[in-house]
């Protein structure tokens, strides 16, 4: 096994576990190594590359064109740890938790297209003006999106208007009572309870934000090279009858 495969387990055990960085197993480099290698492809784009190539590839095993023309956009308010600044977390009075709050913006498949993490103080429209344009420049084919409540309001002319994007909102009866499926939504709400498997996003412990949304990427792409991985396995042979 070459140094980068015990980079990547190193940090795919981090963030699956939840440890310290501090705290890694003697049977991988030693913390300050695998940090450096976990900052180097934050900040150089490489694991926002590796899971857009997985994604790509799943993608491709469902029969889909890599470039969506749909997605399901959504935000989750979490717990900010000590850790966490000041500057760089807030209140969500809906959802009365004090931390940071993840934008994300995932296709029909509930695979990640966007992320973006904000104090928990910042609105639904006001993060949504900043991830649609910058994945309508991705992928040029994205022409509906939908949305919960928490959208409505001019942000549904803007992206109409200024990105040639449906933005289609979801509505909860207020008749409903208790839990209730809602059609399209459920999707995007599957994504953040698959990325709650992973103990490092139970909460914020990070005190960058690009640090939080680079641990999101390498959660994901755990759960797509699972999935490629599960499809790719070769049965194993029955003995004779």
């Amino acid at each position: 096994m070459t140094s980068r495969h015990w980079m990547i387990d190193a940090i795919r055990y981090l963030v699956d576990n939840g440890i310290k960085w501090r705290e890694m197993l003697c049977d991988f480099p030693p913390w300050p190594r695998v940090y450096a290698f976990f900052a180097r492809w934050r900040d150089g784009g490489l694991v926002a590359e590796l899971h857009d190539r997985l994604r790509g590839a799943v993608r491709d095993a469902e029969g889909r064109d890599q470039d969506p023309s749909a997605a399901v956009v959504d935000s989750q308010s979490v717990k900010a740890d000590a850790t966490v600044a000041l500057i760089s977390r807030g209140f969500d009075a809906g959802k009365k938790i004090n931390g940071r709050k993840r934008h994300v913006l995932t296709d029909t498949l509930g695979l990640l297209l966007a992320v973006l993490v904000t104090p928990a103080s910042t609105t639904d429209r006001d993060a949504a003006r900043i991830l649609l344009p910058a994945a309508k420049d991705r992928f040029e084919r994205l022409a509906r999106v939908w949305a919960d409540g928490g959208y409505t309001g001019h942000l549904i002319d803007w992206s109409a208007t200024q990105l040639g994007v449906v933005l289609d909102v979801v509505r909860r009866s207020d008749d409903t009572r208790g839990f209730r499926v809602l059609p399209r939504r459920w999707v995007v709400e599957r994504s953040f309870a698959w990325c709650l498997r992973s103990r490092r996003l139970v909460r914020d412990y990070e005190r960058r934000t690009d640090t939080s949304e680079a641990v999101i990427l390498w959660s994901m792409a755990m759960l797509m090279s699972r999935r490629l991985a599960a499809r790719h396995q070769v049965p194993a042979p029955t003995a004779a009858a």
